[in-house]
Order: C-alpha cells, then structure tokens, then sequence
C-alpha cells in the first residue's frame, strides 16, 4: 500500500460477502495482508458455526456492552437488534503502529467516520454491494416501477436463509427472525454506500461456493477480490461510485 496507518474499511449488508472477502484476501494475498490488523469489536449476540471469539468478535453479554455506553472511549451502537461496540482509543493504538482494517457494517462505518477522535485519520472506504449501479438504474425505469426495498430485502433473505441453513441445518424462529431483520436492514445499509470512496458490486454472497469450493474464488467472488486487492495496493480496480439519490 501507499500509505501508512489508514483505517481501511469495508462495508455492506449482512451476507454481501464481506467475512468471506478478508478470508480469500488473507490466503491469496498474503504479503498484503499481513501489513494489516484487524480491527476487532464487542458483539452481543452469540457467536456463528466456525466463529472465533477475539479474532472476529469479542462475544459479551449484552449487558456489558450496554455498560460500555458509560465510557467516552467507546461507540455502542444497536445494529440489526444486536449491541456492538467499538475501543476508539485502542483503534488509535493500533493505528500508530501499522494500517488497520475494519469488516463490518455501514452503522459502525459512520460512526468511525463521524467521531472527532479519528478526525486526522486517513480512511479508505470500500462497500460491498449486492447489485450493481446498472442493476439499480433499470430496476428503477421499469414501469410499474419495482420497489427496491422489498426486492433488496428479498435478495438478501434468500443469502441469509441459505447462509444459516448452511450453518445450522433445522432453522429455529429466532433464526428466521433474525434473518428477517437483517435482510429489512439491507436497502436503508445501502442508502450509505455513496458515502464510501468505492462500491463493488458482488453477487456472490456469504452463501456463495464461488469463495471457495473450487479452491480459487470464481465468479463475482473473484472479481470482488480482485477489486478489492486492487484498491489497496494502489492500483485502478473495477468499482463504481453512486450519487446520493440513487436508491
């Protein structure tokens, strides 16, 4: 990378692809890769099949987390009915040392953006979208023309269902439940995207076997991470950038 000591963020709805993104770029970008650390924050809900406390969330009772709204240095926030929260001060650590990455949510991206504790930092922001700008455009003419909202909601809920159906087999109502907040959750999440520096469009989800059933990423996982490693070596990648109206 260019630069040093960039809080290099990713965002998107849940089950865009973003955890299944930093895992190819950790395993075919090594040398990249290891230049960053991973920003790490607090989780109320349980953790996921395969899930590793400390390396994608610090899992903690809601109560605490809750708790930590009492301590300036932190930002809480309820995102898709879950409590998550953030160590500004220890993100300032991290940062004096080497460039920082954050995979997660468009709530925690404003935040990061929005604080004046992080004002000086430079920050390289990168959205996962699960359609494109073109897609949008002709959804859009269609007349009668097509409510985004419920057709984002329902590409997501299809991602989410075969997501958890793959983690957990049998579905429980709080699973479904759960599904169906954060598939609701996705077009006001995408409402955020032209804020960030670069969008990718990306049709293979976290549910997707383009990441790695074949061994190598195909597909639209390929072009994702190739976009992705792209931008943060500094290079032009195939991206999109929206205006505020789009959606």
């Amino acid at each position: 990378m260019n630069s040093i000591y960039s809080l290099i963020i990713t965002s998107g709805p849940s089950c865009v692809g973003k955890s299944p993104l930093f895992n190819a770029f950790v395993k075919f970008y090594p040398r990249l890769a290891s230049k960053l650390k991973k920003l790490v924050i607090y989780n109320s809900r349980q953790p996921r099949p395969k899930e590793v406390e400390g390396a994608d969330y610090y899992f903690r009772p809601r109560s605490f987390i809750s708790n930590l709204k009492k301590n300036k240095k932190f930002i809480v926030l309820n995102v898709r009915g879950d409590l998550q929260a953030l160590d500004v001060t220890g993100l300032k650590k991290m940062l004096k040392e080497s460039d920082v990455i954050f995979e997660g949510n468009p709530f925690i991206y404003k935040a990061l953006t929005n604080t004046p504790l992080l004002k000086d930092v430079k920050k390289i922001s990168i959205f996962i979208s699960p359609l494109s700008k073109e897609e949008i455009i002709f959804f859009k003419s269609l007349k009668p023309e097509i409510n985004l909202a419920e057709l984002i909601t329902s590409i997501m809920r299809r991602k989410l269902l075969r997501r958890t159906g793959l983690q957990k087999g049998t579905l429980s109502l709080p699973d479904l439940k759960n599904i169906e907040t954060r598939a609701a959750s996705a077009f006001g999440e995408m409402k955020y995207a032209y804020l960030f520096d670069y969008i990718i469009p990306n049709h293979d989800g976290e549910d997707s076997d383009n990441w790695d059933a074949f061994y190598y990423p195909i597909g639209d996982a390929r072009k994702t991470l190739v976009a992705f490693s792209r931008i943060l070596e500094g290079k032009p990648a195939d991206c999109e950038k929206w205006v505020k109206n789009l959606l």
